[in-house]
């Protein structure tokens, strides 16, 4: 039998749930317009979705409230005490919530710690913005009287239930199970079930469609708490206006291409697969022999740069186009409820069937989660492939080795509806870089630790290759490949900010040749986006960000941005550009994969302007595009 205390806070937590559904609904109606793409059927799901979100926020928000309803105290002066704590820690939730039904017009996502930004800004226009938006406090209001009247209270019987329970060793049994219960629901609760990571915002991105249903799902209450903790993001501003700004930015956005194919997309995301561990790009010194003898009948960019130096930055850069350009990982910062137009929902509209694939334990880096906001329909991890971490396939470390999971990846690709786009990431090259046994002794050492597993990898390849050429989808399919960061490094030559990012970028389509491109141009991960659009010819003009550009755009030689060490990077054909923390432009000279550790003592002005420039757009638009959640504005 449940206990008054527990069956009181039972269902105290249930009026609270019932007050987060009329909020949801305000929220909804109010932004109706936003949402008009959806189905009823869509909608629906998003909120039956968002329960798991309110209740994550409602508990940690009545953390204190939980704790204090412990005490079996029932007079009524507790009881009523108990209740101005209940209604003092849920005003401010309620509060946030009926303020996003405006806000989120303006800023286009929950709202977060932003609030404590332009804590200036309110004092100064509190009155102002009370006389625009006085009609809020009319749902406040009411939503806070209705928590009042109709708060639990106890009744004489649950008094007497206390009053009359001899005090024996199984009373304190069950006070203890009591309280054990309700830390574990708790626990379990705030993080939103058994899974690997606690639940964040990005998740509700991952169960709704079209994406911008994740901002249903969510409430306010749950995006505020989830965004402390994060390192504060500088705002910008080197030009004064919006044009100043596009024009520095150096914009180069696909030109329509009539008769373009809609053939399928894959790309293989290669674990750590540097450039200083094939062959083809060191004189034929590398521990690659299958990516080498592919990259001869492909188009392989040899002056081609990751855009972060961290997995989880990779993911954005290669589906959405955005680079890493600051500290903490896109994948868990605040803004990942930004508008965000990925590769997954720009081709997802034109009839494409999308899906990720990552053989490591699902949550891994978030990658689910922003599969989901990246628009890919379908997400495959660890708890997908057969056995799971059972499978004898299962490295012992992160998740399944490379050759199997390529080959269940090729499988799987036979059953995706054509046309469409998957993206796998491998992982077996990672750390502690292991080779399955049956293999131990097959592919050379090294000199690194690395480089038998770089070798195992690109045997998974060949075996992956072999194996998809044998599906009818193969040659009408456009393969890329590119790694997500470089690892170990033993080459003098690659010891260098450049060589630290230098990573190769290979296109191959087996059914035919490939548009004319220049392979000596500078090419990133942002490039891949671009290049997928501009390739199949899909018009997006206006969901494209500005960062990347598509390989086959002959009026420009490209251009890579990244951060290393507190200063950004922007590197061209002929000079890489650094702008470091302090705001001080240098100009260094450009050589594959190399740049001398001093800048030169009197660059060009022009050249140095003209760059510098370029990179403080990027930044501007990056930084400045997150804080206002404005990254497509400048469209």
């Amino acid at each position: 039998m449940i206990s008054p205390l527990l069956r009181l806070m039972l269902r105290r937590l249930l009026l609270l749930m019932g007050a987060y559904v009329l909020l949801r609904l305000g929220f909804y109606w109010a932004n109706r317009a936003a949402f008009q793409e959806a189905g009823t059927e869509q909608v629906l799901w998003a909120f039956w979705h968002g329960f798991r979100f309110d209740i994550s926020a409602i508990l940690l928000q009545n953390v204190p409230f939980l704790l204090l309803s412990l005490v079996p105290a029932f007079g009524r002066g507790w009881q009523r005490f108990l209740r101005g704590v209940y209604l003092v820690l849920n005003a401010p939730a309620l509060a946030v919530n009926i303020i996003d039904s405006v806000y989120f017009k303006f800023i286009g996502r929950r709202t977060s710690d932003e609030l404590f930004t332009i804590t200036g800004d309110i004092e100064r226009q509190a009155g102002q913005l009370v006389g625009h938006y006085w009609f809020l406090l009319l749902p406040f209001g009411a939503l806070f009287g209705l928590l009042w009247y109709f708060y639990p209270l106890p009744t004489a019987r649950d008094a007497e239930f206390y009053a009359r329970e001899p005090r024996t060793i199984r009373r304190f049994g069950r006070v203890v199970l009591e309280v054990v219960l309700l830390a574990a629901f708790t626990v379990l609760g705030i993080r939103g079930g058994l899974q690997l990571k606690p639940l964040r915002t990005g998740h509700a991105f991952m169960q709704t469609s079209p994406p911008i249903l994740g901002h249903v799902a969510l409430n306010s209450t749950f995006t505020f708490q989830k965004s402390f903790g994060y390192e504060p993001v500088e705002r910008r501003n080197y030009f004064a206006t919006p044009a100043a700004l596009q024009q520095a930015l150096a914009v180069h956005k696909p030109k329509p291409r009539p008769g373009a194919p809609r053939d399928n997309v894959v790309i293989l995301l290669i674990e750590s697969f540097a450039s200083e561990y094939n062959g083809i790009e060191n004189g034929g010194k590398g521990y690659t022999p299958f990516f080498d003898s592919l990259a001869t009948q492909g188009l392989l960019f040899r002056d081609h740069y990751a855009n972060g130096r961290r997995s989880i930055e990779s993911l954005p850069a290669v589906l959405a186009g955005l680079p890493g350009l600051m500290e903490s990982p896109f994948i868990t910062s605040n803004f990942q409820t930004d508008e965000l137009h990925g590769l997954g929902e720009l081709l997802g509209r034109h009839g494409y069937s999308t899906s990720v694939f990552h053989g490591a334990e699902n949550g891994t880096m978030g990658f689910n989660t922003f599969s989901g906001i990246a628009g890919m329909q379908r997400y495959y991890g660890l708890n997908e492939y057969p056995g799971g971490a059972k499978s004898p396939d299962y490295d012992g470390h992160w998740g399944i080795f490379d050759e199997p999971y390529l080959q269940y990846f090729a499988q799987q690709l036979g059953q995706q509806k054509e046309p469409f786009l998957s993206t796998v990431f491998t992982l077996t090259s990672h750390e502690p870089f292991p080779v399955p046994a049956k293999y131990k002794g097959k592919f050379a050492p090294g000199e690194l630790p690395i480089h038998a597993s770089i070798g195992y990898t690109d045997f998974a390849l060949r075996q992956f290759f072999k194996a998809a050429s044998k599906q009818p989808w193969f040659n009408r399919t456009l393969f890329i490949i590119l790694a997500d960061h470089t690892s170990q490094t033993l080459r003098p030559e690659y010891q260098n900010v450049l060589g630290s990012f230098k990573t190769p970028l290979l296109l191959y389509h087996p059914g035919g040749p490939l548009p004319a491109a220049d392979v000596h141009r500078i090419t990133q991960q942002a490039d891949v986006t671009p290049t997928v659009i501009d390739y199949l010819g899909i018009p997006a003009d206006k969901q494209l960000l500005p960062f990347g550009y598509s390989v086959f755009d002959s009026t420009t030689t490209g251009r890579a941005i990244f951060l290393r060490d507190n200063s950004h990077f922007l590197v061209h054909r002929d000079f890489v550009t650094e702008l470091t923390a302090t705001n001080q432009l240098r100009l260094y000279p450009y050589l594959t994969h190399s740049m001398p550790a001093e800048p030169i003592r009197n660059p060009d002005p022009q050249k140095l302007k003209q760059y510098g420039d370029e990179l403080k757009a990027c930044l501007q638009l990056f930084t400045n595009g997150l804080l206002d959640n404005s990254l497509y504005r400048t469209q």
